[in-house]
């Protein structure tokens, strides 16, 4: 056990100033700058940053700089900030050794932005257009099983959205709009959880217009597709319905 001076000691040492780099020197400047970085000053850490990157476009820190920028505004929340920040990182330092981490975090700021699949979803699909970019460029990275997450949990968000614009249209009296967003869960999310839902809404929605053709096509469709599906009683107690249905028709 430290003696308690040497323990006042350290805590002194840790929580005192950094001396001031000589800003003309880019060894100096950029020791000073991952220090105050490591210690979570963020506004010392970000002044030497910023004077590294824009007095030393040109030295072996440069990207490094803009990296650790970017790196402290995501760790401070500052999603928006960190996005463009990691890709001007790719822009500007391709082949920088970050690029890849940097592609990577950029995702996770506009995921960070996503909100509930009720609003609007313009960082959803930013997230995970940029998820998609690093699948395509880094197909056997180590982050590949949690980038593929990511992309199931974002298109579920998407999915979700729709099915729930097709239910309100229901709701609304509207069967024709709701058949569009079933369309859109089944044609563009079909390998998302939500696919299941949309089934049994729109083969519901169908029923509700007499269409009893497309409404058996669809069951059909359904039991191969998910033949041990969780929705299977609802979908085989449409399907009596509908027996029904086209029984009584005129």
């Amino acid at each position: 056990m430290l003696p308690c001076c040497t323990v006042i000691l350290l805590l002194l040492a840790a929580c005192a100033s950094l001396p001031e780099p000589n800003p003309r020197d880019v060894e100096a400047l950029y020791r000073a700058a991952r220090q105050a970085y490591e210690r979570k000053d963020d506004q010392l850490a970000q002044k030497w940053l910023e004077v590294l990157r824009t007095q030393h476009p040109a030295s072996q820190y440069a990207d490094e700089a803009l990296f650790l920028l970017a790196e402290i505004r995501f760790r401070r929340s500052e999603y928006v900030m960190a996005a463009f920040l990691y890709q001007q990182l790719r822009q500007s330092y391709p082949s920088s050794p970050h690029a890849r981490t940097a592609l990577y975090k950029m995702a996770l700021a506009y995921e960070a932005l996503s909100p509930p699949y009720d609003r609007d979803q313009d960082y959803t699909y930013k997230a995970l257009q940029v998820l998609m970019e690093f699948r395509q460029l880094y197909p056997g990275d180590s982050l590949l099983p949690d980038v593929e997450r990511r992309i199931r949990q974002l298109r579920n968000k998407l999915a979700q959205r729709d099915y729930s614009i097709a239910q309100l249209y229901r709701k609304l009296g509207s069967p024709e709009s709701a058949l569009i967003y079933y369309d859109a869960v089944l044609q563009q999310y079909g390998d998302t959880d939500v696919a299941e839902f949309g089934y049994v809404g729109k083969i519901e929605t169908l029923l509700e217009l007499q269409r009893w053709q497309d409404a058996q096509q669809l069951v059909e469709l359904y039991r191969r597709l998910f033949p041990n599906g969780t929705q299977r009683r609802v979908v085989e107690a449409l399907a009596t319905n509908l027996s029904h249905g086209q029984r009584s028709a005129p």
